[in-house]
């Protein structure tokens, strides 16, 4: 009896150091299937980047000598650009993506807007989007965003703009974050001496990060941002998106905001605005509005690109219209689909009211990076813009509004 118990003994610790053995194995394998869903998860901002913000062709972009030469001496300015959102150092030159610091400045940019994007829907689409779901939320927990940004649009807008400043601060002196007249007035001159370097101009994309409260406007003005995009890909509190369920005009609040905009010397953009918010906007407006980046009904018939009608009371209230690069906007992805919806636009409200307006880095498919905007010099001349026309479309219109617009101080 004594040798069977001893025997019983014998297998159930063999056998618990079986389990035992067994549980290990299960628990490593479980590690390790977490750090790589962690891995794969904080990896994913990035393939995104890469896979959603293309081109057509890869750099280099090369352009006649005389549309080069002229290029060299433009002042080239962007009203829109989403890399804010991205996991990618402004100041480090990328193979993904839009743009750079480096790439900008390989494109002669010498003015970009920066946008910031803090909501948007899941199944986004053009037609008709509801407010229910988020796509920003887990792309910022994967890029490790402070906590704070993860429930607050607010907080995602204060936290890009915190990321230009950084970059602004550490970019001796190459990238320069500008907020009033006489900021852009002292880049202009630094530039003229030495072109090397890039204004920045801060904007959001929708003003849902108002989170219905008129002072945070002043949060936002405190931070730097100077361009208003009203809505973005779904109605807010504010108004009606163009791709949103209502497609409503200005509410009673958003008739305060603009208001507000105006004291505070904010410029307003129309971009995703239904038709309707433009409609109001344009009728209580007393300063030039613009639309950053869009397309024309003219060219490529779209849901959000802009009618005969909107794009002459643009230019009547002194605005500019910023002509996107993407398929949707000018039905192609071409550096002539571009050209055709400049001409279109400029014929009928007049060269002096049109501006680029690329989306680079807003998950577009373009003909070319940042550093490929000499082709677009050339496709102008081609098209017989003559070099003053030029000059104001790739970026002189630009700096006039911003010049007379921009708060003083």
């Amino acid at each position: 009896e004594a040798r069977g118990e001893s025997r019983r003994a014998v297998l159930e610790s063999v056998h618990n150091n079986n389990t035992d053995e067994a549980m290990r194995k299960i628990a490593i394998a479980l590690l390790a299937l977490v750090v790589l869903g962690l891995g794969v998860f904080f990896s994913l901002p990035g393939l995104l980047d890469q896979r959603m913000n293309s081109v057509a062709n890869p750099a280099p972009y090369p352009a006649g000598a005389s549309a080069t030469a002229l290029h060299q001496r433009l002042f080239v300015a962007d009203l829109h650009d989403d890399a804010l959102l991205w996991p990618r150092d402004l100041l480090r030159r990328h193979d993904h993506g839009h743009s750079d610091l480096p790439r900008l400045l390989e494109g002669g940019v010498a003015l970009q807007v920066f946008a910031t994007v803090t909501k948007t829907p899941r199944d986004l689409n053009y037609e008709r989007n509801d407010d229910a779901s988020d796509n920003i939320t887990p792309l910022a927990i994967a890029q490790r965003w402070p906590v704070a940004t993860w429930n607050s649009l607010l907080e995602r807008a204060l936290y890009q703009a915190e990321r230009l400043q950084r970059a602004a601060a550490d970019s001796n002196g190459r990238l320069v974050l500008v907020t009033s007249r006489r900021q852009l007035a002292d880049f202009l001159a630094a530039w003229q001496r030495d072109p090397q370097r890039l204004a920045a101009v801060l904007a959001t994309e929708g003003l849902h990060p108002l989170e219905g409260r008129l002072e945070n406007l002043d949060r936002l003005y405190d931070a730097g941002f100077r361009i208003a995009g009203l809505t973005h890909f779904f109605d807010n509190e504010v108004g009606g998106s163009a791709h949103g369920i209502e497609q409503g005009g200005l509410t009673r609040f958003g008739r305060r905001v603009v208001a507000r905009l105006e004291k505070k010397g904010m410029l307003i953009d129309l971009a995703h605005a239904s038709p309707r918010l433009i409609d109001d906007v344009l009728a209580i407006a007393t300063r030039p509005v613009l639309v950053s980046h869009t397309g024309v009904q003219g060219t490529c018939p779209g849901p959000r690109n802009l009618s005969d009608r909107h794009l002459q009371a643009i230019a009547a209230s002194g605005g500019l219209v910023g002509i996107g690069y993407w398929d949707a906007a000018v039905c192609d992805t071409s550096v002539a689909a571009i050209v055709r919806a400049i001409r279109y636009t400029a014929e009928l409200i007049g060269v002096e009211h049109v501006a680029l307006g690329s989306d680079f880095d807003g998950a577009i498919h373009a003909p070319f990076d940042t550093s490929g905007l000499a082709q677009l010099t050339e496709g102008l001349q081609q098209a017989g813009f003559d070099e003053r026309e030029i000059a104001a479309i790739m970026g002189g219109n630009v700096r006039r509004l911003l010049l007379s617009q921009l708060p003083e101080e």
